[in-house]
């Protein structure tokens, strides 16, 4: 990757820092960001040197892209990108899963919606009560019960349907954000195995993987089937979670409809902390 790309990237990440945020005053300037010289300090580098990367005249070492990295306190997708775009692998390169402050307040402040966020293996790693009260995840003591993929390749929900064209826009949607975290994640052993184990049990997977489909629209319409007997119509919508590399479901009615209005009677009913943390044997 040229060194162009990078050094855009740091001059566009140290541009939109606030200097509150790494613990400088704000004081008057006529810009927002950081100065050069600022970012320089706290890097351990000369301004003249983080002027070079910017421009794309320096091409920066391993501990030059963790040390920028650290000083303006980027988020994990943020540091994956510029480990990709100065050409290493990131320190670990382990999908990341701790629930932010961002992936938080939406779980709290949509508390009438079923939500959950899950990390970039597709794995749920919380949600929210209203959610829950779709009664519809079940767990089989399968080591994937908290993955989205598996769950819908391998295990499927008796209490989730979809139409064929639902379900298969739903699969293609799974199979593309695997595939775009194996490429960000090259070395995630747990990963590795969830995407082998998937294109070992499902041919449908398998398929998809060696021939995928283009994805339009990330999302997809599904009926929940509730234990009193009755039935929900919900749209699924994925939203990124910028900086944590983490997705929220968001699952939806729509507005005055018989859905809508059965939707409120089964959250209404719900009780429970405003965020669950899973990915477990149950919620915890």
């Amino acid at each position: 990757m040229g060194g162009q790309e990078f050094g855009a990237a740091v001059r566009q990440l140290r541009e939109s820092t606030a200097p509150a945020s790494v613990g400088l005053p704000v004081g008057d300037r006529r810009v927002p960001g950081l100065r050069r010289e600022e970012l320089a300090d706290l890097a351990g580098m000369s301004a003249d040197y983080v002027r070079r990367l910017e421009q794309g005249r320096s091409h920066p070492s391993a501990g030059v892209v963790n040390a920028i990295a650290r000083a303006l306190k980027v988020g994990r997708a943020e540091y994956e990108r510029l480990c990709a775009l100065a050409g290493y692998a990131a320190a670990d390169g382990q999908v990341p899963n701790e629930v932010g402050p961002g992936a938080t307040r939406l779980l709290e402040r949509f508390a009438d919606t079923p939500m959950f966020i899950s990390d970039a293996a597709m794995n749920l790693v919380a949600v929210n009560s209203a959610f829950l009260a779709l009664e519809h995840w079940t767990l089989t003591g399968d080591p994937w019960d908290w993955n989205v993929a598996w769950r819908t390749f391998c295990d499927p929900f008796d209490q989730f349907q979809q139409s064929d064209a639902d379900a298969s826009d739903h699969e293609s949607i799974l199979v593309a954000q695997l595939r775009s975290t194996l490429l960000r994640y090259p070395t995630d052993a747990s990963l590795a195995s969830l995407v082998d184990e998937l294109r070992t049990h499902s041919r449908r997977f398998d398929a998809l993987w060696r021939t995928p489909r283009p994805v339009a629209a990330y999302e997809s319409s599904a009926a929940f089937e509730h234990p009193d007997g009755h039935s929900v119509t919900l749209v699924g919508s994925l939203l990124a979670v910028p900086g944590d590399d983490l997705t929220a479901l968001l699952l939806t009615a729509a507005p005055g409809s018989a859905d809508a209005a059965r939707l409120a009677e089964v959250v209404g009913a719900a009780e429970g902390p405003a965020v669950v943390r899973v990915g477990q044997l149950g919620p915890g």
